[in-house]
C-alpha cells in the first residue's frame, strides 16, 4: 500500500529540507550547494534567502564566495539568473544546454533571426576571451557591428544562453545596481567544464532539497523536460508516495518527512525564493489565487503557508518594513511577524536611523 502525503505534509518535508523550520550552522557554501542554488535575478534576494535559514549569517559571508570564485552568478534554472557554486556550476550548465537553447529561441530568436548562431558565439567567445569582462550594453554594442540590423539587447542576450558565461562581483553584490558583466566560465573558474553529467544526478539533488514531488515539479524548477523516462530508471532506488489526489511523489530513501503537526516559525523569504517557485503543483504552500504575487513581490511564511508579501522602503531616515496580508493575522501570529521582521530590518537596514513595521490587507493602496 503506498502511503498518502497531505499537502501539510509535503509542506513540512519540504520546508525542513530548505532549512526554513530552524536555522542551520552550517556555512553560506554549503547551504547554497545543499539548495542546489539560490534565485538571483537582483542582487539582494540571495541574501534574504541566506539570512532566513543560517544562524548568524553577515552579508559579507556570501560577498566573500562571490569575490573567492567559489560562487557565480549565471543564467541556469529556467532561464533565470541563479547562484550555484563553482562546482556545482562546472556540471549543471552543460546539462541544461538544451533547455538554454529553447530559453534563447523562445526569448530572442525573431530578434535574431538570420544571425548564424555558431558565428554569434564564437563573436562573443572572441569579445571575451583573455580574461576580458564586458557588461551587457557594450557587448551588445559590439555584436551590433557584426550585425548591425539586429537588436543589441536581444544579441548580448542570446549569449547568455548560447556561453557558459558568469557574471562576476561587484555585480551580484549587496545593493550594488548596474549594467550585467559577462566572462567566460572557465576563464573566470580556471577549470573546464564536466560534459556528459547524467541527469539523474540533476534530480536527485532537486529530491534532496525540494523532494517529496513529482516529474513535473522537478520539469517546473528545472525547465527542462521529457524527465520522465529519467525518473523511471531511478524508480527502483525512490521511495514512492501518493498525494492528496492520487499523484505520484517521488523521494530519497530515508529522507526526513516531519510529521504534519511540526511548528514551523514565521519567515520573510527572499524574493522570487525557489521554495515557492521550485513546483508545478504549488499547493503545498499556497492556493492558487496567491501565485500570481510572489512573483512579483517576496513571501511571509506563517505556520508554513504564504500569508503575506512584504517590502522594505526608505524614508529620510526611517526604515520601513511594510506586511501585506491575505487575511487578518491572529494577535500571536502577528506578534512573531512583528519579530522576525524587527530581525529583518536590523539585517537588511541596519545602517538606518529608526526602524517602523506596518501592517496592510493586499492590494491596499
Amino acid at each position: 500500500m503506498v502511503e498518502r502525503l497531505t499537502a501539510r505534509a509535503l509542506n513540512r518535508a519540504t520546508l525542513q529540507r530548505q532549512l526554513l523550520t530552524t536555522r542551520t550552522r552550517l556555512s553560506p557554501l554549503a547551504v547554497i550547494e545543499h539548495l542546489a542554488g539560490l534565485q538571483a535575478q537582483d542582487p539582494d534576494p540571495p541574501y534574504i534567502g541566506l539570512w532566513s535559514r543560517i544562524d548568524g549569517f553577515r552579508i559579507e559571508d556570501l560577498t566573500t564566495l562571490l569575490e573567492q570564485r567559489a560562487v557565480v552568478r549565471a543564467t541556469l534554472f529556467r532561464g533565470t539568473q541563479h547562484l550555484v557554486t563553482a562546482d556545482d556550476y562546472l556540471w549543471v550548465r552543460p546539462l541544461l544546454q538544451p533547455m538554454l537553447d529553447r530559453w534563447r529561441k523562445g526569448g530572442f530568436g525573431r530578434q535574431t533571426a538570420g544571425v548564424d548562431l555558431g558565428e554569434l558565439a564564437e563573436a562573443a567567445r572572441g569579445a571575451l576571451t583573455g580574461g576580458r569582462t564586458l557588461n551587457r550594453p557594450e557587448l551588445g554594442r559590439l555584436l551590433a557591428e557584426r550585425w548591425p540590423g539586429c537588436d543589441p539587447v536581444a544579441l548580448a542576450r542570446s549569449v547568455q544562453g548560447l556561453l557558459p558565461v558568469v557574471h562576476p562581483p561587484p555585480d551580484g553584490t549587496w545593493g550594488r545596481r548596474g549594467a550585467t558583466p559577462f566572462a567566460l566560465a572557465e576563464e573566470w573558474l580556471g577549470r573546464a567544464l564536466t560534459a556528459g553529467t547524467s541527469m539523474e544526478r540533476l534530480v536527485l539533488r532537486y529530491l534532496a532539497a525540494f523532494g517529496p514531488a513529482t516529474v513535473k515539479d522537478v520539469q517546473a524548477w528545472s525547465g527542462t523536460t521529457r524527465l520522465r523516462a529519467v525518473v523511471e530508471e531511478l524508480r527502483p532506488r525512490l521511495e514512492v508516495f501518493a498525494g492528496e489526489n492520487g499523484e505520484e511523489l517521488f523521494d530519497l530513501p530515508d529522507a526526513p518527512l516531519p510529521g504534519p503537526d511540526t511548528e514551523v516559525p514565521v519567515r520573510f523569504l527572499a524574493a522570487l525564493d525557489n521554495v515557492v517557485l521550485a513546483h508545478a503543483d504549488r499547493s503545498r504552500f499556497m492556493s492558487d489565487d496567491r501565485r500570481p504575487y510572489v512573483i512579483v513581490e517576496p513571501a511571509v511564511l506563517v505556520d508554513g503557508v504564504v500569508r503575506a508579501l512584504w517590502g522594505i522602503e526608505r524614508q529620510k531616515g526611517t526604515a520601513v518594513l511594510t506586511v501585506k496580508c491575505f487575511s487578518p493575522l491572529g494577535a500571536r501570529e502577528k506578534e512573531e511577524v512583528t519579530g522576525e521582521g524587527a530581525r529583518l530590518l536590523r539585517f537588511a537596514a541596519g545602517d538606518a536611523e529608526r526602524h517602523e513595521i506596518r501592517f496592510a490587507p493586499v492590494d491596499s493602496d
